[in-house]
């Protein structure tokens, strides 16, 4: 979540009536025969209340106001999925109320997390003479967390018996990683060694880039399967191959955790010729996001070691709790049961064919909205999951493996011909037009490197079918054709098309009043340090 600050309510309060629409209009006057008008009208926004409101006009309050947020199947922005079929949000129902950290008292929903593991790991193709282990995690946020720390628990401890320094480790990863890599760098006092990118490769790190980056105080690499800019794959056996060789080079032994937040739910369904897991030595830890193409509502990560010599005792705690003694190795403790649950439950009524059928249309959907767009001639694409490996590949076959590899996502931006033929027009504009009329798409910049280049992005999920793939093409179109036009209101005029969130920007602190001295940092992904 966000940092939010307290708010003052009657500043806030004192602002609104001083507003120019406020004026002339009669703030106590309320003329309606619903209760819930009646008994929300004296509500506090910012204060609890004294005395509280029926339970049904709470309902009711909360209801309504949150009908002013996006409809999460037209929200493209998110990687997060949006639907659960009717069993499995009562089977949700059922458990939301345990804490699956509680094992003996809910002994059924420890069993299930424990085959949960069980079965990713045999997707993730776990070695038979391992031992693999994990857990379930709030997110993949925290599961790089761990992914990390013990990445740099292994080298401390190699680093103390060898009688060397261990004050100063770093990891290395590309500069198109998710906030939650250089989080984990930031709040446990490793250096985020970043391997700048270039829009020739798709936003990615190159792997012998990587190498120049590496050294003795190196605790891993962290590759990333699926970019969140482009959906592209980064080449996990390549960078494994390098260490090797580096290895034999120097004595380094590095080792790579891979990020799947997206990937690891993907390439084992889309892509199973793809050497990216555990089948690659060097691959120690793997994280991937279950509420993103797991298909679980949000809440669910996980995190799996290819071995339990990979977990370093230190980081194990060993719990003499509510009757029983476990082992946990996790940066919170309670855990709702409901997310694991939901996760069995797609194994069981999807199993593998059904994720694979999920994948590839999606990847075929992707494909649809990338050949339009492109034949549209207003839009240039910067993913590559559409165009085929080789001439030979039937573009109308459904196999992903004829296609170049990557997630279910269009990445974007106006063609260099509209821009010269609109140079008035702004690429914003279009992120902006299409909230307006439903459908959330971001723009961005690029990342480190190649911020310069602005880029909108559609992430294909289960939900957005063909028929609604359609519909946004005929808006987008609508949208640049409009823009384009002569006498345009919003280029003759130069209007502003941000959004104004009272509410949201009352919240925000001001990072002025933050402890810590230094310069600022500059910008190198999505996040931008205080």
């Amino acid at each position: 979540m966000v940092l939010s600050r307290h708010i003052n309510p009657e500043s806030v309060i004192a602002q609104c009536k001083e507003h120019a629409h406020k004026k002339d209009h009669p703030v106590h006057t309320r003329i309606s025969s619903y209760r819930r008008d009646e008994d929300a009208a004296q509500v506090p926004k910012y204060t609890i209340p004294k005395e509280g409101i029926p339970s049904r006009s709470a309902y009711q309050l909360l209801h309504d106001e949150t009908q002013l947020d996006g409809n999460p199947t037209l929200n493209l922005a998110s990687f997060v999925h949006t639907w659960m079929p009717p069993e499995a949000e009562k089977l949700f129902i059922e458990n939301i109320n345990k804490n699956i950290v509680d094992l003996d008292e809910y002994p059924a929903a420890a069993s299930v997390h424990n085959r949960c593991i069980s079965i990713i790991a045999d997707l993730w193709k776990a070695p038979k003479d391992c031992k693999p282990v994990g857990t379930a995690t709030a997110g993949s946020s925290e599961a790089i967390m761990l992914g990390g720390l013990a990445l740099k628990k292994r080298w401390q401890e190699a680093r103390k018996v060898a009688g060397k320094d261990s004050s100063k480790p770093n990891i290395v990863f590309g500069a198109n990683a998710q906030v939650a890599l250089e989080k984990f760098a930031r709040y446990f006092e490793v250096e985020s060694r970043l391997v700048p990118v270039k829009a020739s490769n798709g936003f990615i790190m190159e792997p012998h880039d990587a190498l120049e980056y590496i050294d003795e105080n190196t605790i891993g690499v962290m590759v990333i399967l699926g970019s969140t800019y482009t959906g592209h794959f980064e080449n996990v056996q390549l960078m494994s191959t390098l260490l090797d060789e580096l290895q034999d080079r120097t004595g380094l032994d590095i080792r790579i955790h891979v990020d799947g937040a997206s990937g690891g739910f993907t390439a084992p369904f889309a892509y199973p010729n793809l050497k990216w897991s555990f089948e690659v030595p060097r691959v120690v830890s793997i994280n991937t996001s279950g509420h993103k193409f797991g298909l679980v509502y949000p809440g669910l990560g996980w995190v799996i070691w290819r071995d339990e010599a990979y977990l370093h005792k230190d980081l194990i705690f060993e719990l003499h709790y509510l009757g029983n003694t476990e082992y946990t190795f996790t940066l919170n403790f309670s855990k709702p049961a409901a997310p694991v649950m939901a996760q069995m439950f797609n194994f069981l009524n999807l199993g593998f064919d059904g994720y694979r059928r999920i994948a590839v249309k999606d990847l075929r959907n992707t494909r649809l909205l990338s050949r339009a767009l492109e034949a549209s001639s207003y839009f240039s694409v910067f993913s590559e999951v559409h165009i085929p490996i080789s001439h030979a590949v039937d573009t109308d076959s459904d196999d992903p493996e004829g296609y170049r590899r990557g997630l279910p996502v269009v990445s974007f931006r106006l063609s260099d011909e509209y821009k010269q033929e609109n140079p008035q027009v702004q690429q914003s504009w279009v992120q902006t037009m299409l909230r307006t009329k439903g459908w959330i798409v971001p723009n961005y910049n690029a990342p480190k490197n190649e911020e310069n280049t602005e880029i909108l992005r559609v992430v294909v999920r289960e939900s957005l079918s063909e028929d609604l793939i359609e519909r946004l093409v005929t808006d987008l179109l609508e949208i640049v054709e409009g823009l384009a036009t002569p006498g345009n209101v919003l280029v003759t005029t130069g209007v502003s098309l941000n959004i104004h969130q009272p509410d949201r920007e009352h919240g925000r602190p001001d990072k002025s009043n933050f402890g810590g001295a230094g310069e600022e940092k500059e910008p190198v992904g999505f996040s931008r340090p205080c």
